[in-house]
């Protein structure tokens, strides 16, 4: 359960930013469709994840060694 809760920032992050991003704004603006726009939107938000995780990992694991 205390793990889970680490990632719940990058869910409340993750969700509305996704759905406003793909479900609102870029249907109704000149980049709608998949294109390199799109593409660059959704590798920003998969390069957060990346890093988000990568530093939750990090840090629980020298959370471990200087405890």
């Amino acid at each position: 359960m205390k793990r889970a809760t680490l990632y719940l920032p990058l869910m409340l992050h993750l969700i509305p930013t996704l759905g406003i991003g793909f479900l609102v704004v870029i249907p109704r603006s000149c980049i709608a469709g998949v294109n390199e726009l799109t593409i660059g939107f959704a590798a920003a938000n998969l390069g957060f994840v990346l890093a988000y995780v990568a530093g939750v990992r990090l840090a629980l694991k020298k959370g471990v060694n200087h405890a």
